[in-house]
């Protein structure tokens, strides 16, 4: 029994699997397109949200140094996936590389772990996605109805002045809908539409740096590293090491880059690219902004503001600058929601495709060649989080999965490197061990400082998952039949 629970698949058996025609997806992805969907995952409202909170908290104008730090981290997971990738070039991600690693059961268990993390993900930002299409909107003179566009938990001002609970969030589950049915078309009309997005949340960007770059004041960056409060993480070394924690969830997403390995044309070279130039990109992106924020707003100016990016506009002659902020801010939850619906119905589609869920969420269709079934389903789900519930509640829901999926990535190389030493790389992971073990132990820590409520979170998810698993996965599992 415990060995059955702990099977692996067979780096030849996937790769069989993959020149199989069963199954089949659509490959049109080239590396440009792999690269425009993890920026479009990376950059959403945690630039523009993130980097103040940072430097109003915890290190000042050295939180350059915390996003040098918390790359770092991503670095090392980031290599880990560009060679599991260039070895095992499935759909699944993590899933799959848990499979040929570590076993069956582990890779359940992740699996269904990240269909709830890209699922809260999605939903939280198209809360975030609803809040600035009404606000622009409304910059616009058009006004929607308050509790159309409110979910029951929170409470809203009438036109009559009367307060009362909102209905649904109408706009939240337009957002859900309208991606669902375009990743459902098909991957290249989908990876279009991204690479849109990408190009005027990333020129939205660089408007701000140009024109912020004329307004910096040197005397804001000094101290550059504010002196330590007497507290662990204000200021100091320790608020740089902090801030890294906090800014290290405006990394997250580069991962969903290798979801996408069935439909990439040249996957075992691309995704690699994908993944590391998405990183790279984000990465100067991201400092070169925090560098010219903190240099317009004073970092004490920034404790406690929710918008620092319109605090910094405010400071310029350019009030259109703000209609363009928000423009791209809606763009970029844009494209972070069409990937994360993208990467959760090819988690799910993989785990359905090796018999631990029922086989329609694998059905592709005959025409477009998208598992759209899955898409269906994650439609529906993900539409009632985002219809329902306020982003507080989602928000405590945080990417504990995703790192935890980080460290299995992490192991899967160090097991790899000694159970096949001699399968092909097309990208192999530099200064091995230390590369690996160095991301473990950087996603393993970010995971203890996360709170009591989203560790439940996650174990009640888990036992859920486990009661399917032992009551239909493992009697469907096409491994486990084959073993006997």
């Amino acid at each position: 029994m415990r060995n059955k629970l702990f099977v692996r698949k067979h780096l030849s058996q996937i790769t069989a699997e993959e020149e199989s025609g069963e199954h089949k997806l659509k490959r049109t992805l080239g590396a440009g397109s792999l690269v425009a969907l993890g920026i479009g995952a990376i950059i959403g409202a945690g630039l523009f949200a993130l980097t103040g909170i940072v430097a109003g908290e915890y290190s000042g104008p050295a939180v350059i140094l915390s996003f040098l730090v918390a790359a770092l981290g991503c670095a090392f997971a980031g290599m880990c996936y560009s060679e599991l990738a260039s070895m095992i070039p499935i759909s699944g991600s993590a899933y799959t590389y848990a499979y040929a690693t570590l076993g069956e059961l582990m890779a359940w268990i992740i699996g269904w772990d990240l269909v709830l993390e890209y699922a809260v993900g999605s939903a939280a930002v198209s809360v975030s996605w609803s809040s600035y299409v009404i606000s622009f909107l409304a910059d616009l003179g058009i006004h929607l109805p308050a509790r159309l566009v409110t979910c029951p938990f929170d409470t809203v001002k009438l036109a009559n002045g009367a307060m009362a609970h909102g209905i649904i969030n109408l706009p939240a589950i337009f957002i859900i809908a309208g991606i669902s049915f375009l990743l459902m078309r098909g991957i290249k009309e989908s990876s279009r539409v991204n690479e849109t997005i990408v190009v005027i949340k990333v020129a939205v960007v660089l408007v701000f740096i140009a024109v912020g770059l004329f307004f910096i004041k040197r005397a804001n960056f000094v101290p550059f590293i504010p002196p330590n409060t007497g507290h662990f993480g204000e200021f100091g070394l320790s608020g740089i090491l902090r801030g890294a924690g906090v800014i290290f969830f405006a990394y997250i997403g580069f991962d969903t880059v290798s979801t996408a390995a069935q439909e990439a044309r040249n996957p075992k070279k691309d995704i690699p690219i994908g993944v590391i130039g998405s990183l790279i990109i984000c990465t100067i992106l991201y400092i070169i902004f925090a560098f010219v924020l903190t240099g317009m707003v004073n970092y004490h100016l920034m404790k406690g503001d929710a918008a620092p990016v319109a605090t910094a506009i405010n400071l310029t002659p350019f009030p259109w600058l703000q209609k363009v902020i928000k423009l791209g801010i809606i763009c970029g939850f844009t494209s972070v929601i069409l990937v994360l619906l993208l990467g959760q119905s090819r988690v799910f589609y993989s785990m359905s495709r090796d018999g631990l869920l029922p086989k329609l969420f694998s059905d592709i269709h005959p025409r477009w060649h998208t598992p759209w079934r899955s898409n269906l389903l994650f439609m529906a789900f993900v539409g009632l989080f985002a219809g329902f519930l306020p982003i507080s509640k989602l928000g405590h829901m945080t990417s504990i999965g995703t790192l935890f999926a980080f460290i299995i990535v992490c192991a899967g190389v160090l097991i790899l490197r000694y159970l096949h030493p001699a399968w092909p790389r097309h990208y192999k992971t530099p200064w091995v061990p230390f590369v690996p073990i160095a991301g473990i132990l950087v996603c393993l820590t970010m995971m203890l400082s996360l709170g009591v409520e989203t560790w439940l979170r996650l174990i009640v998810w888990l036992a859920i998952g486990l009661v399917i698993y032992f009551g239909y996965s493992r009697f469907h599992s096409k491994l486990q039949r084959k073993k006997g």
